[in-house]
């Protein structure tokens, strides 16, 4: 009989308190993205639908459920999955770290870990019973800002393990498995592909990509576990196929959605529309307005960590950053010194934003640009 497990962390609880007692502008965002509701199980989403079709699918049926913490130590995420110290995941530039030695959970295949010390799971090991377990729910990443990208989003993964000595699984029976979940997403008669790539936790691996309007894009990652990492959770005699996915890409993909925002509107002219199959008609395209910020800044700065100040400023109301210019002048800028120019694209989902309210906002970031960052901006 199917599980539904939810992991309790202690450690997690703790994190959490901690974050509450502090106000600086990294632990107050943190606590933002801690707080934005879980979409995956949003009733009236589509996040929540492609999910409850995705585990409607005849392949996946008698899986496990398992929910698991969002604050997990760096051990547990990168080090059991063969992302070791200096790997690029690990970098402060792509992941929110809570503390030195935990972060928000950057990709959900860590629920791996859960599952198989879970104290249930591991009496199914030693029974030598088959595995089968799907996780989902919010991950987060440093990323940059534009209208098929945020820095809080979704995945939904799965795990397909059988003893070694009771029949052996083949990575046909896992392409086979994801085409039906395609099949129960897309329209009929959408045409996939598979094509091998490289995962650090999965070997084989590979990619699927769906067809849409003319063109190939990215679905989903996939790939039999590697035996290494198995090892690592004292499995050593099991093989299987494991997936992973973004659930907002799918979405979008169903829905022709142009702007990843729109998933989180409250607008019931745009809510009314999020459903999969529905083709999206935009509600009123609101006009844009464009600011450009150019400055000087060391050469160590971080496009990414000033992305996340240009979201603390703009939130919702940024649907785009764009590097229009970078370059070294030393005679000009001196030793160590770099120039870049970003256009930023300011528009509402839900009305028009008036140039005294976006000049209030963008001063606001030039200000922050120059005591965050040190940087000299460059107004022509």
């Amino acid at each position: 009989m199917a599980e539904n497990i939810v992991i309790q962390s202690e450690e997690e609880q703790k994190l959490r308190k901690d974050l509450e007692t502090k106000n600086d502008p990294e632990s107050e965002r943190l606590k933002r993205f801690l707080s934005l509701p879980d979409l995956s199980r949003a009733t009236g989403s589509p996040l929540k639908e492609v999910v409850d079709r995705t585990l409607k699918v005849r392949s996946l049926e008698g899986f496990d459920i398992i929910q698991i913490p969002e604050i997990i130590s760096t051990e547990i995420l990168f080090d059991l999955f063969n992302m070791p110290p200096g790997h690029p995941a690990r970098s402060k530039s792509d992941t929110y770290y809570v503390d030195e030695n935990h972060v928000l959970r950057t990709h959900d295949t860590v629920f791996w870990y859960y599952y198989l010390n879970h104290p249930s799971i591991k009496e199914k090991i030693k029974r030598g019973e088959t595995l089968r377990v799907i996780c989902f729910g919010k991950v987060y990443r440093k990323d940059e800002i534009d209208r098929t990208h945020m820095n809080v989003f979704h995945q939904i993964g799965g795990l397909y393990l059988v003893p070694d000595a009771k029949m052996t699984v083949k990575p046909e029976d896992l392409k086979n498995v994801l085409t039906e979940v395609a099949e129960n997403i897309f329209d009929k008669g959408t045409n996939f592909r598979f094509y091998d790539h490289n995962f650090p936790y999965t070997d084989p691996s590979f990619e699927m990509e769906a067809e849409v309007k003319g063109k190939w894009v990215e679905m989903l990652g996939s790939g039999m576990p590697k035996k290494s990492v198995l090892s690592n959770f004292g499995l050593t005699e099991y093989h299987g196929w494991a997936f992973g996915f973004g659930l907002e890409r799918l979405a979008m993909m169903a829905m022709d959605l142009p702007d990843i925002r729109l998933l989180w509107s409250t607008d019931e002219r745009v809510k009314s529309q999020l459903t999969l199959g529905t083709k999206f008609k935009e509600v009123s395209k609101f006009p844009p307005v464009i600011r450009d910020i150019s400055f000087v800044v060391d050469k160590d700065f971080v496009p990414n960590d000033y992305f996340d100040v240009i979201r603390d400023i703009g939130g919702n109301l940024i649907e785009q950053v764009e590097l229009l210019d970078k370059y070294e002048n030393t005679e000009k800028f001196g030793v160590g010194k770099l120039s870049y120019t970003f256009r930023i694209t300011y528009r509402s989902l839900e009305r028009t934003l008036t140039n005294e309210e976006v000049n209030k906002l963008h001063a606001e970031l030039e200000n922050k640009t120059e005591t965050d960052f040190k940087a000299e901006i460059r107004r022509v």
